[in-house]
């Protein structure tokens, strides 16, 4: 009880530090308890966007179509359909669109001008309009922070000011400062269009520039990532692991995709060229190259050398973790050591299966884990390049920083993956840990990787973690038994190609399922969801993202090109507003260039599948509960001062 009471003491000596007066303190709650009554701030969630910037960078700019509904709702009775379409492309990508207008030579190009900056304006003023106005100010870029802050705020009925206002439009044109702030004004109008942007999960894999996403995702201002299987195994084989590096460099070469490793982040491929040329024969034709872009056979044939060069060294480095990590119970996948190299044979899961062929011209069958000295060179080259990457560095720690394994966040759960679980529904355990207890293990110990990397130290048997969060059973990350890379190449009998999902995509349907999962995360109520990606949702056949009664929402719609045969769409992002909930399904995109010149957007169907029956506010979020937190405190600093101040009161 004495403590209680000394902790509370303390308590209020720190926070009338801040809040001297009781006038301050009583001001400070004033002030808490209108922001409580602002509505909530849209939420904006984006999931295995795999390197496809063009469709991101789009998406990011229209805010899956929020920006438009402004529009609409502003203008749609006073604009033409096309008017409309020049006006938020301007939105979008205001510099080519006053570059174009400059190079066409519009006479009247003042008034032009004047024009879109009045109508610019009242798009602002309406995003800002359920923010305080403190909140919209620190947004505000500081060349322009004043001038903004007085025309979004300023009461059109306020004649005294007209001409006051007139003026400051004159000089911005007159001074030729408009086409820099129509650019600083549409960034802060897409910067409050969203107030939270989540990824979650895969940035990486097979797109042309998951680097400038990196980049894009860095300068927004309030982004969060969940971690996704491509993703960690970038971050692991920035930190050194070796099976990690061969698979990034095995998918970059499959998709023949080397110019995001040697031009983007400077990965030099070039020894690794040359070993395949010199060592691997034409059988590297049946290692395939999914991609119509080569220039010829000869190119295809030289990217599936190093492919094939590439895939020994990979099967070696995971036979070497699954060697020493026995709790991993991978010893399946170990595959080297089952093949009987004299039959041309190998056994999978208990069955003698004939290869296709056996070309292991760079295995010892007496120790066919064993790098040799020329794959060693080259392999010691790659791991160089990886960690010393100046741009891969920046992005990691950003994936550090901003990123987790999942998050918890307006009673919605995000994750990439799955929560394992064994046929029976129960959770599967590893190292005596399941469940959110797993989660927790995962983003710790590749936190503990990392930290030793940054220390110049490894610590192995966590930077293995990272290549079995990639491809392992019981990684949340990644949700199926096994791959079957070997297989596919080597099998002919496609039975043994097939990678069964975790037993969680078959009870995820089931709403009970998962609100038991949203409780054992700590989380209840009628509106709490759990955000997942990771499974592309086929919506062409019928398979809807929304699952279980609503508490599941899948938003893998395929972004990625590869995907779009597959899913009928090219991708889904979530919408979480004051209102409630809605999925966008948007048709592929072809090209920001395309955008511009034909002012053309994404089409996006949008189901609007939960609507809240009273508007949510800041009280009913995270942050607001925080604030009433706080609120809470300084009642009991006011109280404080009444008892102890009373000439204060």
């Amino acid at each position: 009880m004495e403590n209680n009471e000394q902790y509370f003491n303390e308590y209020m000596r720190v926070l009338s530090a801040k809040y001297p007066t009781f006038q301050s303190a009583a001001a400070e709650i004033i002030n808490l308890d209108a922001i409580l009554r602002l509505p909530k701030g849209t939420e904006h969630f984006l999931s295995d966007v795999h390197g496809e910037y063009e469709a991101f960078c789009h998406i990011m700019n229209n805010c899956s179509g929020v920006i438009r509904e402004k529009i609409e709702a502003l203008y749609g009775k006073v604009m033409t359909k096309s008017e409309r379409d020049e006006f938020a492309t301007l939105i979008y990508y205001p510099a080519a669109i006053i570059a174009e207008m400059k190079a066409k030579g519009v006479a009247e190009l003042k008034e032009w001008y004047a024009v879109q900056l009045h109508r610019l304006l009242e798009v602002c003023k309406t995003v800002a309009s359920k923010y305080t106005r403190s909140k919209v100010r620190k947004s505000l870029p500081r060349n322009f922070d004043y001038i903004i802050d007085e025309l979004i705020n300023m009461d059109r009925t306020d004649f005294n000011k007209e001409a006051y206002y007139n003026e400051i439009f004159a000089s911005i044109i007159e001074l030729n400062r408009a086409e820099d702030f129509i650019v600083a004004i549409t960034d802060v109008i897409k910067r409050l269009a969203v107030d939270a942007l989540h990824i979650v999960g895969d940035l990486f894999d097979r797109g042309e520039n998951p680097d400038k996403i990196m980049d894009l995702l860095m300068q927004h201002h309030n982004a969060d990532l969940q971690w996704g299987n491509h993703d960690i195994s970038w971050m692991g084989a920035h930190m050194g692991n070796e099976a990690c590096i061969l698979t990034v460099v095995d998918i970059s070469l499959k998709y023949c995709n080397i110019d995001v490793l040697e031009e983007c982040y400077g990965i030099s491929l070039r020894k690794l060229a040359v070993y395949a040329e010199n060592c691997m024969d034409e059988d590297a034709r049946f290692y395939p190259v999914e991609t119509d872009g080569l220039d010829g056979d000869g190119d295809r044939a030289t990217i599936a050398k190093m492919r094939k060069a590439v895939f020994f060294m990979l099967m070696k480095a995971e036979g070497q973790i699954i060697g020493r990590r026995p709790e991993y119970d991978m010893d399946d996948r170990q595959v080297l050591t089952h093949i009987d190299y004299r039959k041309g044979t190998v056994v999978l899961d208990g069955d003698e299966v004939r290869l296709n062929r056996c070309d292991f011209i760079t295995v010892d069958p007496a120790a066919p884990l064993t790098y040799t000295a020329a794959e060693r060179e080259v392999l010691d080259g790659l791991k160089r390049a990886f960690s010393h990457s100046e741009k891969l560095t920046r992005h990691v720690a950003f994936m550090f920083e901003k990123g987790a394994s999942f998050k918890i966040f307006n009673d919605n759960l995000i994750f990439h993956g799955c929560i394992p679980l064994n046929a029976d529904g129960s959770y599967m355990e590893f190292e005596g840990r399941r469940g959110k207890e797993l989660m927790i293990y995962a983003d710790n110990t590749v936190r503990a990787a990392y930290n030793a990397f940054l220390k110049g130290e490894t610590d192995e048997k966590a930077l293995d973690f990272a290549w079995y969060l990639w491809c392992g059973k019981r990684s949340p990350l990644f949700g199926r038994e096994k791959l079957t890379t070997f297989e596919r190449v080597y099998i002919d009998d496609e039975k043994y190609h097939k990678e069964k999902s975790n037993a969680y995509y078959r009870y995820c349907n089931d709403k009970a399922f998962c609100e038991k999962i949203l409780r054992d995360f700590g989380i209840d109520g009628k509106y709490s969801h759990i955000v997942n990606g990771h499974v592309p949702v086929k919506k062409k056949d019928g398979e809807s993202p929304v699952k279980a009664e609503g508490k599941l929402i899948v938003i893998d719609g395929g972004f990625c090109k590869a995907y779009h045969e597959k899913t009928g769409i090219a991708g889904y992002t979530l919408i979480y507003n004051s209102h409630g909930l809605k999925l966008c399904a948007h048709e592929p995109f072809d090209s920001v260039e395309k955008a511009i010149e034909t002012r053309s957007d994404i089409h996006s169907e949008v189901t609007v599948f939960e609507t809240r029956e009273n508007r949510l506010l800041v009280r009913d979020t995270d942050i607001g509960r925080g604030i009433s937190c706080q609120i809470d405190g300084l009642q009991a600093l006011l109280e404080y001062f009444r008892n102890h101040r009373p000439t204060d009161c």
